[in-house]
């Protein structure tokens, strides 16, 4: 038998895969692997804290997250803290974080990777003292996530008609900066992202320098502009044309600003949504972010 034991936490809701049929895949797989290990379901509340003491009785190895980016996110955030690798087996609406690592789309695949792959220590960062994993943002990135979250069916076709929806209805907010060597400006802009992965999900690329564990945030501030131009040079960022920049000499003089910083605080006083691994939080009028350096292991492909 081997050493490893794995617990599988499923999200029997996300993705629309029929998991029943999954599962049973997963179990031979992992049985033929001669892996001990156990299923259980996610829950609605996002609590996983008392998984603790039965990681550490039971003698679990890795947790494998069955789910998208919000189960990944209350998953890690909660168990952390705990001497076990995390898999993940994407099954959401985004999959950011799995792709950001390289871990493909296909369930079986990604069991193979979890099987054979091996860990890589993995930064995370807190979004004042909610944990977050991947991609944050306020602004037009989080109504989207707000008005997705009050959708009943879900989905990649959901999430593109709301945010063109977001899009057409978009105003920019006010904002005040601070960096962590303490330069501050201030900005008018339709949406501010936080990404330690460096995408949106469905391999939509916001941050192309962003890397899982370089002890950085990578910030791009899509700054208020004609509502006409405002696809194009999001397109130009999505297509990784921008590159990083010194901001004292390109705040006013680009449309969307891409750095790096080990932190930032945001004051928002118009009170810009936000949202927390694409997971709708409540708004607030400052926003502290950090990263936290070397917070997990990831299994990845070798």
């Amino acid at each position: 038998m081997s050493e490893r034991k794995i617990l599988y936490l499923y999200n029997p809701i996300s993705g629309g895969i029929k998991k029943k049929q999954l599962i049973k895949q997963i179990i031979k797989h992992t049985v033929a692997k001669a892996i001990a290990f156990e299923f259980i379901e996610t829950n609605d509340l996002g609590e996983y804290g008392f998984l603790k003491d039965k990681i550490r009785n039971d003698g679990f190895t890795d947790v494998v997250i069955m789910g998208g980016d919000g189960t990944a996110n209350h998953i890690i955030g909660a168990l952390h803290t705990e001497n076990v690798n995390f898999g993940i087996i994407p099954l959401g609406s985004g999959n950011g974080l799995a792709f950001a690592a390289n871990i493909p789309k296909k369930p079986l695949t990604a069991l193979e990777i979890i099987f054979n792959g091996h860990t890589k220590i993995t930064d995370a960062f807190w979004v004042n003292n909610t944990f977050s994993c991947m991609l944050s943002g306020l602004g037009l990135d989080a109504q989207v996530a707000h008005d997705f979250a009050t959708k009943a069916k879900r989905g990649l076709l959901t999430y593109t008609q709301q945010s063109l929806l977001s899009f057409f209805k978009a105003t920019p907010y006010q904002f005040e900066i601070t960096l962590a060597d303490g330069h501050s400006f201030f900005t008018d802009a339709f949406f501010i992202s936080i990404a330690n992965s460096n995408q949106f999900g469905n391999q939509v690329t916001i941050a192309p320098e962003a890397r899982l564990n370089d002890g950085l945030l990578d910030v791009i501030i899509v700054q208020k502009m004609n509502k006409l131009r405002l696809p194009f040079a999001i397109l130009k960022q999505l297509r990784g044309n921008n590159r990083l920049q010194k901001m004292v000499e390109d705040i006013s003089t680009n449309n969307i600003l891409y750095f790096q910083t080990p932190a930032i605080s945001i004051k928002n006083p118009k009170l810009a949504p936000l949202h927390v691994d694409g997971e709708p939080h409540p708004a607030t009028d400052k926003i502290e972010v950090k990263i936290f350096r070397n917070c997990f292991r990831l299994i990845q492909p070798a």
